[in-house]
């Protein structure tokens, strides 16, 4: 046993304070994380305000983890490794579930199938992002932990009592991160399970400004009455068909962030000239396949 300094945090907050830790460079990760009924103790390597002294062991020789995706308290598995599902639950306390998808994302609501490998058998799971916590079910509805920083910098860009329209608003990440300073924000969703979950997340983040709607979004320019300052278009497999519809929904000189794979440069701009509208930058969020990329485009629209 090594004595060293350590932050106690509940479980579910594990994840995120160790990545956190790790970013700032005072995790010790010679020494393994301590698990206390609900509450895991991360060791440091310098004191700080709140940090005690526990007996910790010494890590082992480091172990290689199996590809793998992080959702919440949920490792998804590149591949089915069943030995490697077990490595990931011992090295990762924080984690509840271990997964592999039997299916890509398919159909109208964008899900995929999977199978617990090891683990509580659920799918479903809680993500805290940046201070909101996001109820998920991977198997009933679409969730990318990985737009986290585009949640972040489209936040930042907000203008005081802005009204936001998320098109395609899944269990309301984005809406909820944005509702943080939009005076109204309206998301929309075709699946009834992310609206139940949304509704929930809402209450949970005690957030007030976001009106769901339970719609497909080749709909809403005939049900909704408003026009939008700024809207989300996150349907990055086949958002290119609701287009037009976001420039119908979206104010004179408002601003249409448009997600999107791509296998070229620029594949984008001819379809947002057409429409009116000028692509005021173009950036790649992460790759997506050898040949495409997730891609987004920040686009102010023209007159309307």
């Amino acid at each position: 046993m090594v004595g060293q300094w350590c932050i106690r945090v509940p479980v579910h907050q594990g994840e995120e304070l160790r990545q956190a830790l790790i970013a700032e460079g005072v995790l010790d990760l010679s020494l393994k994380v301590r698990r206390e009924g609900t509450l895991l103790l991360l060791p440091i390597t310098e004191s700080r305000e709140g940090a005690e002294r526990y007996d910790f062991d010494p890590m082992p020789e480091r172990v290689v983890l199996p590809r793998h995706e992080l959702v919440g308290g949920i490792a998804i598995l590149q591949d089915r490794d069943p030995a490697g599902a077990a490595q990931i639950l011992a090295a990762r306390p924080s984690l509840h579930t271990v997964l592999w998808a039997t299916s890509g994302v398919s159909g109208e609501y964008r899900t995929r199938e999977f199978e617990v490998i090891a683990g509580l058998p659920t799918t479903r799971t809680v993500v805290i992002e940046y201070g909101h916590r996001f109820t998920v079910d991977l198997s009933t509805v679409y969730f990318s932990a990985r737009l986290s920083s585009e949640r972040q910098r489209i936040l930042s860009q907000l203008g005081d009592r802005e009204t936001v329209l998320d098109m395609f608003a899944g269990v309301g990440p984005f809406a909820i991160t944005l509702a943080a300073r939009a005076e109204r924000v309206v998301a929309s969703d075709i699946n009834p399970d992310a609206i139940l979950l949304m509704l929930a997340n809402c209450a949970r983040n005690r957030t007030k400004n976001v009106l769901p709607v339970l719609a497909d979004a080749h709909h809403l320019p005939a049900i909704m009455r408003w026009q939008f300052d700024r809207i989300v278009m996150n349907l990055p497999l086949s958002g290119t068909a609701f287009l037009p519809h976001a420039f119908r929904l979206s104010k004179p000189g408002g601003m249409i962030h448009f997600y999107s794979l791509v296998s070229r440069e620029g594949e984008h701009l001819s379809a947002i000239s057409d429409l009116g509208g000028i692509a005021m930058s173009e950036r790649i969020v992460r790759s997506y396949s050898p040949a495409q990329w997730h891609a987004v485009y920040d686009i102010v629209t023209g007159n309307n």
